[in-house]
């Protein structure tokens, strides 16, 4: 499995870097496209037959919000309740009776929870012109993931949270943290991505620290979900990893967080 995991990294990791180099239109078709997976992988979990209908409008849904931020910000609430108002209407009319709540609820949360999350990242990457808080967020998150993973395997007894996500440690924690604090200064360091530096080393610290928490807490709810929907990967998409929501659930939270933080505390 660690052998999967690496050649998938491998493959992965320089396209990331070379989507985000280059910029639009090829980071927004790789958040479109991590968006749609994710979705889908979520309606399967949450049992939307892939074949309903609204299963689609859903999908359909997702790609107009990631994207929403390119053709115009202020129409967001009109997208927001024009899709409310569809979906609803399509309830009434086409829907099951018995499964009725079930299928709209899970098809709005998968739509906030994996859509406006991850449409943040293209929020990131316009910030300026060669995506340096994108690169410092996404391996940021990977340092702490990879530390999290090797210090759990290798000296993790606390559990976390057993009930959510047995192998998960307290020592785990502590690795992925330390990783992300080294990754998140070394990163800012780098004169091509942040030449000069914008932060004093405070605010490199706490961002590292809350891009650790943040990708942590992505994970948790991740686990909890999938714990609940009764399934051990969101999907098998990405060998070694799983599915997309397995890869990069560490990721939703983190680009709304540290977008926010660059506005508000590096502005």
């Amino acid at each position: 499995m660690l052998k999967q995991r690496v050649i998938t990294a491998a493959i992965g990791i320089p396209i990331i870097i070379l989507t985000v180099w280059f910029g639009d239109p090829w980071f927004s078709l790789l958040i479109a496209a991590a968006t749609l997976a994710g979705t889908f992988e979520f309606y399967r979990m949450a049992g939307l037959n892939k074949r309903e209908p609204l299963t689609y409008f859903g999908l359909l849904w997702v790609v107009a919000l990631v994207l929403n931020p390119h053709y115009n910000p202020h129409a967001l609430p009109i997208l927001m309740s024009a899709a409310m108002v569809i979906s609803l209407v399509w309830l009434l009319c086409c829907s099951p009776r018995e499964r009725a709540f079930h299928n709209w609820a899970w098809l709005v949360a998968g739509v906030l929870y994996v859509g406006w999350m991850l449409s943040y990242w293209l929020n990131l990457r316009f910030l300026d012109d060669m995506g340096s808080w994108v690169y410092l967020a996404i391996f940021t998150t990977f340092a702490n993931d990879s530390g999290a993973f090797f210090v759990g395997r290798k000296w993790g007894k606390h559990h976390l949270a057993s009930t959510i996500s047995p192998g998960k440690t307290w020592e785990g924690v502590i690795g992925g943290l330390l990783s992300a604090i080294v990754a998140v200064i070394a990163i800012s360091k780098i004169p091509i991505l942040f030449s000069p530096a914008p932060f004093t080393y405070w605010q490199i610290i706490l961002l590292g620290f809350l891009i650790s928490l943040f990708a942590q807490l992505g994970d948790l709810v991740e686990s909890l979900l999938k714990r609940n929907t009764g399934v051990k990967e969101s999907g098998k998409l990405l060998p070694g990893h799983g599915g997309v929501l397995d890869r990069f659930d560490s990721l939703i939270f983190v680009g709304a967080m540290v977008y926010y933080y660059a506005i508000w505390v590096m502005a």
